[in-house]
């Protein structure tokens, strides 16, 4: 399976930051490095990013489209629709695949199980191979200092980077600002 690893998503009041790795593998073999696995929807209101299978990133991303502009921007119904008819996709369900959402106000992350988490402090999620690499660097560098939220987003990625043999220091950020 072709696999694209790691997401980090930050959030504030003001800001929120999406990024991502450009490292596709296949197995233990570097395909690209340079993919984009992050995507802008909702007239940029709306970031997400996707840790999986990067063919079937393509079809969840148009089928999670489709639910935010049914729900006409509404990021908390959209994540409800779409989880359930994640869920229910027998092929679709099957994936091993995982997706961050965000606006300024919410921050999701989404599994085929139909599981809609919002992380604890609703600031910090990250997923794929260097997630958990990554969400340790975003939230030692929130504590510790006071770079703004790209910034700190691409540090922690590129910490990840450092880290994790399936992400690299190939990275690429969305942003929106209040």
């Amino acid at each position: 399976m072709f696999e694209a690893t790691t997401i980090l998503a930050y959030r504030t009041d003001t800001k929120a930051v999406i990024g991502g790795d450009g490292q596709v593998t296949f197995g233990s073999t570097i395909l690209k490095h340079n993919a984009n696995k992050l995507r802008s929807f909702s007239n940029g209101k709306v970031l997400a990013g996707f840790a999986g299978s990067t063919a079937d990133a393509l079809n969840l991303f148009d089928m999670f489209d489709g639910f935010l502009s049914q729900r006409k921007g509404d990021l908390v119904k959209a994540v409800i629709d779409f989880s359930k008819a994640w869920r229910k996709d027998k092929i679709l369900r099957r994936l091993e695949a995982m997706m961050i959402v965000m606006n300024l106000e919410n921050l999701y992350i989404l599994t085929g199980n139909g599981d809609v988490v919002e992380p604890e402090d609703r600031a910090i999620a990250a997923i794929g191979s260097g997630g958990n690499y990554a969400i340790s660097a975003a939230r030692a560098l929130v504590k510790h200092s006071n770079l703004d939220p790209e910034t700190l987003v691409k540090e922690a990625l590129n910490i990840a980077g450092d880290l994790c043999i399936y992400t690299n220091k190939n990275i690429r950020t969305l942003t929106i600002e209040a």
